[in-house]
């Protein structure tokens, strides 16, 4: 939910005269507060900024689709979909500070174009759904605001650059923990690519020899002997993967 995704905000019922307009429907940030709503940082000239300050504390239905895509080449690179819905309103005077302080905690970098008049919004969140390579639920709202970021999140696209990029032979040799499929994916111009990391563990994308087409691919999901809480956690977790797939 906070990490590199892209998010697309859109408000049904409401359209604009300007087919592209600048900042329309995409926030340059978002967080989610401790109870499940979500902020957003939208430009003030955005549709959405106008039109949820100009609703005057009417209900105003909006739907957030988030796509994730992996950071790294492989195919078929979208790892997921969700899609958020609830209300949104434009964020009150007197917590506009709290939530600049929420937003700046989890974007320390903070918006691209600091001389753009930015709005925060909030979205009361009313259904969630999740689709990704795990498969596909609906969440609750409780479960949505009680769900915690995995803490690799901020680091995962960095590591996972660094495993396709500098790692490639130790990836590969995972294929020797996967049974029958092993000689397969081991074949001489197959390829290992990390494809998603987490605390639990780590998928890897496996292709066969170059120009075969994605449905070649398979993924296997690797499980860390212990949840990570941190890099250096994550750095013995993987010492241990390679180690149990060079026996």
């Amino acid at each position: 939910m906070e990490s590199s995704v892209s998010a697309v905000l859109d408000i049904p019922g409401v359209r604009s005269a300007d087919p592209a307009p600048s900042g329309h429907g995409s926030p340059e940030a978002r967080a989610v507060t401790d109870d499940g709503d979500v902020v957003l940082l939208v430009p003030a000239s955005s549709q959405a900024a106008q039109v949820a300050e100009h609703a005057s504390g009417d209900e105003l239905v909006a739907v957030m689709e988030i796509t994730d895509v992996a950071p790294v080449a492989v195919p078929r690179r979208i790892r997921g979909r969700a899609r958020v819905a609830g209300w949104l309103t434009a964020a009150r005077p007197g917590e506009r500070a709290a939530l600049a302080r929420l937003l700046s905690e989890r974007h320390p970098a903070g918006p691209p174009a600091a001389e753009m008049a930015w709005v925060l919004l909030r979205l009361e969140v009313g259904e969630a759904h999740i689709e990704d390579l795990w498969g596909s639920d609906a969440v609750e709202p409780d479960d949505f605001a009680a769900a915690a970021p995995d803490p690799l999140a901020p680091h995962e696209a960095e590591l996972l650059q660094h495993l396709a990029s500098s790692h490639d032979d130790q990836m590969r040799t995972l294929c020797s923990l996967l049974g029958d499929s092993g000689p397969a994916c081991a074949a001489e111009g197959a390829r290992a690519v990390p494809l998603a990391l987490d605390r639990y563990g780590m998928r890897v994308r496996f292709c066969d020899l170059e120009g075969q087409p994605p449905s070649a691919c398979f993924d296997a999901r690797f499980e860390f002997p212990e949840p990570v809480d941190e890099v250096a956690g994550l750095r013995r977790a993987m010492r241990l993967l390679f180690e149990a797939a060079a026996q």
